[in-house]
């Protein structure tokens, strides 16, 4: 192991320029325990490289409008951590970070994908490298499927049939899967990923995809779910006052034995459960005749580099040092989840930094293929207008081809808003 760790210190080292010593300043947000791990962090990649950082750092709270001002005054720090679906609203024609794929000499761009690349790409200009990738799995109660007398789905049609046996067989209160809000806006978007091959927004020309009657499909299969009773109907999900999964007591004792969520939120899902409750992570399930597996993947974070910093290649060696070397990226652990940087990953996978939980997931959400998600999927006004009009299919007050056009007249209002035509 010390040999590989020293190869890994010397590849990611030997890129590094000679930058004088410098004064610099990193952002981020987040929670106790990611403040303390950038902290040491770097002071490590500052002593390593002669470099000073001063730390910025708050919670999600306010964090967006603290780096907008920022940003609007050309007074951001050197080094910023910046959440993926920012990247066009602060950078809408690629020039608003500096780009990173000048800095190669000093950053190794080689321990990145290329799609990881190109999800930190605006107009070619890689404005950010994602420090950790989290993409959607379904996950499932192994105990409660077993109890059902069934094996863990692998298709749509396998969930489909499993409901009618889980109504006879355990009772009419248990489901082999929950999703409202988000997680049937995610759901309606796999289904008609997976159908079509197109992503619903192309992430190259900012535009919809979809026609209205493909996204009609999409609804029109979540309530296919609804009707096999696959999935807990949306009003009486709501009924019971919950609406975090981890915090569904019918979630945590079985009643409710599968979902379709982030890789990362394996152990806040999995540690509410009762005693005999187990789960897995199962990959994403296949339908017949699928154009493309369909998989959600999206760099979870980034870090960018100002396009105002007076010190360009000191940032770039202490970016590159956090996110490559073996100093900073010990000091950071796993704060910000596993790490995409194959540099990264391999060091703490050889120092069991890593659950492997955590490490099986991500394998299965690397391994899935699926086109470019748009950033603007994340987008508050983009999410409110699949939510709120899947919520009034689901309470019957319209219908899906109803649903369907008043979802994609708001994401193309939204687009229109930030992209020139």
């Amino acid at each position: 192991m010390t040999k590989r760790i020293l190869s890994l210190a010397l590849a990611t080292t030997a890129l590094a320029g000679t930058a004088n010593a410098a004064d610099l300043r990193m952002s981020w947000w987040g929670g106790d325990s990611r403040h303390e791990a950038t902290q040491a962090a770097l002071t490590a990649c500052g002593e390593k490289h002669g470099h000073t950082i001063q730390p910025e750092f708050t919670g999600w709270s306010g964090h967006f409008e603290k780096v907008a001002t920022q940003i609007a005054g050309g007074t951001e720090a050197d080094i910023m951590q910046i959440n993926w679906p920012w990247l066009p609203i602060f950078s809408q024609n690629g020039d608003g970070f500096a780009d990173l794929s000048q800095m190669s000499d000093i950053i190794d761009l080689s321990q990145w994908s290329e799609d990881q690349i190109v999800s930190g790409t605006v107009n070619g200009a890689l404005n950010g490298l994602p420090v950790s990738t989290t993409g959607r799995l379904f996950v499932f109660n192994t105990t409660t499927w077993a109890d059902a007398g069934l094996d863990l789905p692998q298709t749509w049609d396998d969930l489909i049939a499993a409901g009618p046996v889980f109504a006879e067989t355990l009772g009419e209160e248990y489901y082999p899967m929950e999703a409202i809000g988000l997680d049937a806006a995610m759901i309606v978007t796999l289904y008609g990923t997976q159908k079509t091959g197109k992503p619903l927004i192309d992430a190259q020309t900012n535009e919809v995809n979809w026609t209205v009657e493909e996204m009609t499909d999409a609804i029109s299969f979540y309530q296919t779910l609804v009707d096999n009773h696959v999935i807990l109907p949306w009003r009486d999900q709501l009924a019971s006052g919950v609406q975090a999964l981890h915090e569904n007591p019918k979630w945590t004792n079985g009643e409710i034995a599968g979902t379709y969520q982030w890789d990362s939120t394996y152990f806040k899902i999995s540690d509410p459960l009762g005693e005999g409750e187990e789960i897995e992570y199962v990959g994403l399930l296949e339908l017949d005749g699928q154009q493309t597996p369909g998989v959600y993947r999206k760099a979870s974070m980034v870090f960018s580099i100002s396009k105002n910093s007076d010190n360009p290649e000191a940032a770039a060696e202490v970016l590159n040092c956090l996110l490559n070397e073996p100093e900073g990226v010990e000091a950071m652990g796993s704060a910000r989840g596993v790490p995409a940087s194959q540099a990264a990953l391999s060091l703490l996978q050889d120092a069991d930094a890593i659950a492997p939980e955590q490490a099986d997931a991500q394998s299965k959400v690397m391994a899935a293929e699926g086109p470019a998600i748009h950033p603007f999927m994340e987008h508050p006004d983009v999410r409110s207008a699949m939510e709120d009009n899947l919520e009034a299919f689901a309470y019957g007050q319209i219908d899906a081809a109803q649903a369907a056009d008043e979802i994609l007249y708001g994401i193309e209002d939204v687009l229109a808003d930030n992209f020139d035509s």
